[in-house]
């Protein structure tokens, strides 16, 4: 293909300027180089595009003709390597992303913000949504990568660890449970509970730590999400089991928030992405940028699972 365009912008070249030795001097050839070019072409169109003698060449009929669209060739492949060029420099293009609401409300403004400031041509598109989604998105490869939990095993996607996630017990401050330590499943279920709703990684994780310890729950409320959660605790209306990550994600004035020490209680969070699939060089940057913004809290989660495991 590349030999087959530099043999159209000879062409292009001899037509413009009426002549062989100026036209290789444009293109960097040697006369008789060029000269072999224009016959490649001519022989792969199967038509001859000029007429020459020693005083001059003009273009044939057939010449003439195919000039405007040989000309729309080249112009569209400038354009096509522009773009390519672009996109490769980080210069224009898309970052669609889903994320577990959590990160969407935490890390994850800090990064578009620095992204922007180096990248202003960029969009970054964000869907805020709960783990099962994510997975979706991905699939369907309606985004470019997912940051939430492995919600199962799934041959189609890819999952590369990003940070964890602790569970806390977010109750108001006059609460019973306010003072205990250490805090574990087994306390918190003596109350009423607000559980995120099905389908959501926090829910899953819940579930099965409460299978786990053989414990049942008085369900008061569920919500989507997190900061709802906050809200029906701060209302009186039961203990939440969250992540520590929703401090972040929600208003916790005047409620209490105190890690579970119960085993098995830490929420892995990656990156998501189809199986197969490459990042774009503008996606790959974004997450690049995600560990870098992320490195305090990962720096803290790391020592936080160590202290689990002692």
């Amino acid at each position: 293909m590349l030999q087959g365009v530099r043999h159209i912008k000879a062409f292009v070249a001899v037509a413009r300027l009426g002549s062989f030795t100026r036209a290789a001097a444009e293109v960097n050839l040697s006369q008789p180089a060029l000269t072999v070019q224009i016959r490649q072409l001519e022989e792969s169109l199967g038509v001859r595009l000029f007429d020459r003698n020693k005083r001059q060449v003009v273009l044939t009929q057939a010449g003439r003709d195919l000039l405007p669209a040989l000309q729309r060739v080249l112009a569209e492949l400038d354009a096509v390597m522009s773009v390519s060029h672009d996109l490769a420099g980080l210069r224009r293009g898309t970052v669609s992303v889903a994320t577990l609401p959590s990160v969407a409300a935490g890390l994850l403004p800090i990064a578009i913000r620095r992204f922007a400031a180096d990248h202003p041509n960029i969009d970054v598109r964000v869907s805020d949504v709960v783990a099962e989604r994510i997975i979706q998105l991905v699939k369907a490869e309606e985004v470019d990568f997912g940051i939430g939990s492995r919600v199962g095993p799934d041959r189609d996607v890819e999952v590369i660890d990003f940070l964890c996630d602790r569970m806390c017990a977010f109750f108001p401050a006059d609460h019973p449970l306010n003072g205990r330590r250490p805090l574990l499943l087994k306390d918190i279920v003596a109350y009423p509970l607000i559980l995120t709703a099905r389908g959501t990684s926090v829910r899953s994780l819940v579930e099965r730590a409460l299978e786990k310890e053989g414990l049942e729950i008085s369900l008061s409320c569920e919500a989507n999400y997190m900061s709802t959660a906050v809200g029906m605790v701060r209302a009186g209306l039961g203990v939440s089991v969250l992540p520590e990550s929703a401090v972040d994600a929600a208003s916790c004035e005047g409620i209490v928030v105190e890690p579970i020490r119960t085993a098995g209680l830490v929420r892995r969070i990656g990156f998501i992405r189809k199986a197969g699939r490459s990042l774009s060089p503008a996606a790959e940057r974004f997450v690049a940028l995600l560990r870098e913004v992320a490195g305090p809290t990962l720096a803290h989660f790391s020592a936080m699972e160590t202290a689990a495991k002692r």
